[in-house]
Order: structure tokens, then sequence, then C-alpha cells
């Protein structure tokens, strides 16, 4: 009897390590057979117009009850109030693959939205208000291939938030500060959005800083579209904040694959060249900043509710040939770490404390060299 269960146990491990090896040889195929929706894609139609004018099309904005954007770390006091409008879209919640659109009223990835606007946007609520729009976004896996269907998903998806942010502008005051922040597939679309609403606009004067943070920019070929430079100094305005975390060992093929298979803003074919890095701790492209550096990292216990504030906890360095954000050996920081080490997710609660400094600093740049 004793010798069954060891030759149970030693199977059982034998197929433990076979299914790592799977894992590790095939990691793209499964992720790809996972979340790649397998229907058809349905070409919704526009969103009827002054459809963002109804509450419930907005995550957050001024008057949300329970607004997760206004989420505060338990003693964390809220200070001075800035000047600035925000505008936040936030990445993709949609992991189904049953459509190529997520609903806007599905119920499991408007759950994980308003996670995400908690743990992301609400390092902008020390600003004037923050507006975050429900969207019909592409489906995770539409990132995972190059095919038609993908970037039909991702068009429409744009739409909305080009529609959301023309009904932000609408109930903005004319002359205020704005910001424009998102992560991963939400800074896609700015990336977009700033080509085609901002570069060449008045609205591109009042650009505090737009935050395209979890999303690969080109300094080559996305950056010059954009209208606006990189930020080179924390108390620049004006310009664009963009990295990728990633812990040692890194492996971002996954990212690089997605980012080189679309065209850079000017419709060129991007290549090898390292793409924009922005070190959150030094609001510029230092290559090193110790953990001591880091004033709060966001870290959840429990649940997204209970979260506490960790000072010195993680460091962060531009890799001159990749471009990535390096934060050292691995943190412990949830359970939600993707393959390669990537802290995708994390990319904001990391450097929850620096982000609102820098955006505060930023927005006394602005009023500076406006002389106000």
């Amino acid at each position: 009897m004793a010798r069954k269960f060891l030759y149970f146990i030693v199977v059982l491990i034998v197929l433990v390590l076979v299914a790592l090896l799977v894992m590790r040889i095939w990691s793209k195929e499964l992720t790809r057979f996972a979340f790649v929706p397998r229907t058809a894609f349905e070409q919704l139609p526009a969103l009827q117009p002054g459809a963002y004018a109804d509450s419930k099309m907005w995550i957050s904005r001024p008057g949300t009850p329970n607004d997760p954007a206004q989420y505060l770390p338990k003693g964390f006091a809220r200070g001075p109030q800035g000047k600035a409008w925000v505008f936040f879209v936030h990445p993709t919640s949609y992991l189904a693959r049953e459509r190529w659109n997520g609903a806007i009223n599905d119920t499991d990835s408007s759950r994980r939205a308003a996670m995400f606007v908690q743990g992301m946007a609400s390092v902008f609520n020390g600003e004037a208000a923050v507006f975050a729009p429900r969207y019909r976004q592409a489906a995770f896996g539409s990132f995972l291939v190059n095919q038609p269907e993908s970037r039909s998903a991702i068009a429409l998806a744009h739409g909305d938030v080009l529609a959301a942010f023309d009904a932000f502008l609408k109930q903005v005051p004319a002359d205020a500060p704005i910001v424009l922040a998102g992560h991963s597939q939400g800074s896609l679309h700015l990336l977009h959005l700033l080509q085609e609403r901002v570069k060449g606009a008045p609205v591109q004067n009042r650009i505090v800083a737009a935050y395209l943070i979890g999303w690969p920019v080109s300094v080559q070929h996305d950056l010059p579209e954009t209208g606006l430079a990189r930020c080179a100094a924390p108390d620049q305005a004006g310009c664009v904040v963009s990295y990728l975390s990633f812990a040692d060992p890194p492996d971002a093929s996954m990212m690089i694959d997605a980012y080189r298979a679309a065209p850079g803003l000017d419709g060129q074919r991007k290549g090898a060249e390292p793409w924009l890095c922005t070190n959150p701790l030094t609001g510029g492209a230092s290559a090193d900043a110790p953990a001591k550096a880091n004033p709060g990292t966001l870290v959840p216990k429990s649940d997204t509710k209970d979260e506490e504030m960790l000072n010195g906890a993680v460091p962060a360095r531009c890799d001159a040939g990749t471009g990535l954000l390096m934060i050292g050996s691995p943190p412990d920081v949830g359970p939600f770490v993707l393959p390669g080490n990537n802290y995708h997710v994390y990319d904001y609660p990391l450097f929850w404390k620096a982000l609102r400094a820098d955006v505060a600093r930023r927005e006394a740049g602005w009023f500076k060299a406006r002389g106000k």
C-alpha cells in the first residue's frame, strides 16, 4: 500500500513537472488559446449622441456614489486640492472570449474596472475632479493577435473613448488645466487621442501631463505625433510620462510582439529601439533610483479595500537598451504578476505616492509657466 502511494506521488510530481515545462515552452500559445475570441467580430453601432451625459456611462465623475477614484489608503490625508481636471481611461477588464468587445454593462468586467480605477485613478484624486468613462473595451485577447478582428475591436473601443473625452471637455471650465491618464489599453487610446484631439488644438496648451502608463510609446514614431515632449524633469509640464514595470529577470517578449505588430502614430514600422521610459521616482529618465527614494507603494492585504502603504519598498531604473522600467528583485505586492516578471497590473500601485507628488509638481510647473 505504501509503495502504491509512493508511486502515486512520483507520478503526480512528474505530471506537475510536465505541466510546468508545457507552460514554459508554449506559454504564449496557451495564453492566446485561453483569451483570444473565437467568434466573428460584431460591428456595433456608434453610441448615440450625448450618451456620456448619462451618469451610468461613468465609473467616476463628480457626484458618483461610492466613487472608486476617490479612494484613499487608511490614514492617508488628502491635503490641499489641486486645480487640474483628470480624464482617466481604465485598462482592459474584459477577459472573456465570447466577443471582441465587452458590453458596457458586463458585470464582471465592470467590477474589475472599478477595482482598477480605485488602485490607479486614486493617484489623481488630489486634483479638482477625476472622470473615468465606461467604454466598449476591446477584449484582452485582442492584444495577443494581429488580425482584422482585433484591430476592429480596438477601433470600436477608441470611438467610445473619443466620445467620452468630448463630453468631458464640455464639463470642464474652459481655461482649466487638464491631466490625461490611463493604463494599458487606456493608454493606447489616449496615445491616439492626443494625435486626433489634442495636437495643434487649443486644448494642447492646457495639458499638465499625459500619463500613458502600461503601454509602450515609441520615442521615434509615436511621441512626435502627440504634440507633447517626453517628461525629462520633475516639474516639467505639457509632457508624457510612460513606463512598463518588470522585475529581474524580465521577459517582455509578448509585450514587444504586440508593440511591434502595429505601426507607430506616424504610420511607420517600429524597430528595435527602446521605448519611452520615465522613472516615476525622479520624474525623468534618470537611470537609477533606490528603494529608499520610493515614498509609498500601495499593497493589497486581504482585498482591495484593505491596503497598506509601504515606504522604501521598490526601486526603479530605466533600462537603456529596452526602455523597460526595472524594479529589482520581484517584490511581493500581490498575486497578479504576469509571466516574465511583468508587474503590469501594479504599474500605478508600485509608485502610488510618487505619482501623486509627480502630478502636483507638474501642475505647479504648468501654472508657473503661465505666470499664475
